[in-house]
């Protein structure tokens, strides 16, 4: 297995999940989607908001970009499900893209991550490792938030797995995706 086959799979069920999540949320009325919930962010529009904020933060840093808290200047950008989900899957597709190539020695580069008043300079692997427990942890919050609501929310803790094939079919030929692609099979 080469270094950076699990970060590769690791940003496309992250993709794949984000893409779930969402697609379930737009079953939601403006009026559900923004209402209060429990939840560390007080809405799923303001949670699903959070997470497309903190990845365009760590994405921009990866891509060697400095766009450091602007990211966070609006507190929530979208008002819509569908902008969201749009904006959403571009952020992912970058994430996917900065993961592509990666192998020992770009799991080991050090990213420059602008703070405020600070640079912080970690390695890679470590940095898409708290990036993807990020998004983790802030999407079972709103799919928490989701099962408060008229709409089920969707099974998120799947990995790819064979066996599940036929269930992601359509979702992967929405997303352009293939099991043999993100596992490098022929």
């Amino acid at each position: 297995m080469d270094a950076g086959l699990a970060y590769r799979a690791m940003a496309h069920n992250n993709a794949w999940a984000n893409h779930r999540l969402l697609a379930a949320c737009a079953g939601l009325s403006p009026e559900a989607f923004a209402a209060p919930r429990i939840g560390f962010f007080p809405s799923i529009r303001a949670t699903l908001n959070h997470i497309l904020i903190i990845d365009h933060f760590y994405v921009d840093a990866m891509e060697g970009g400095t766009l450091g808290p602007a990211a966070w200047a609006v507190r929530e950008p979208f008002a819509t499900v569908a902008a969201l989900q749009q904006a959403q899957a571009v952020v992912d597709r970058r994430l996917i893209a900065a993961v592509e190539g990666l192998d020992a020695a770009g799991l080991e580069r050090i990213v420059e991550v602008h703070r405020t008043g600070r640079i912080q300079r970690e390695r890679m692997d470590r940095l898409l490792l708290h990036l993807f427990q990020h998004q983790t942890h802030h999407r079972g919050q709103a799919h928490a938030m989701l099962s408060g609501t008229a709409i089920a929310p969707p099974q998120l803790d799947e990995f790819f797995s064979e066996g599940e094939a036929p269930l992601r079919a359509g979702e992967f030929a929405a997303l352009g995706f293939s099991e043999a692609a993100i596992w490098r099979e022929r």
